[in-house]
């Protein structure tokens, strides 16, 4: 199963509302911290999908939630 760019931003954008930037450095969250490290490799290999398969289960367990995300379909194969 294959995770578009949009959806990760969707995910990042997510967590960002859930956990703000905090602190005087306005430093990431986490969670969001993770997801924008999988966005930037993207980004940097020209990729537009990646395979959820490839993806560490902490960055899979932060999918999960997000609403419409392809974690939460029936025919996933995790």
């Amino acid at each position: 199963m294959d995770l578009r760019v949009q959806e990760l931003e969707a995910a990042i954008n997510f967590w960002r509302d859930l956990r703000p930037a905090r602190g005087n450095e306005f430093a990431l969250s986490p969670e969001v911290n993770a997801l924008a490290t999988v966005y930037a490799l993207m980004i940097f290999r020209g990729q537009l999908v990646v395979n959820i398969a490839t993806l560490d289960p902490e960055i899979r367990r932060l999918l999960g939630p997000i609403p419409n995300s392809p974690l939460l379909s029936p025919t996933n194969s995790f």
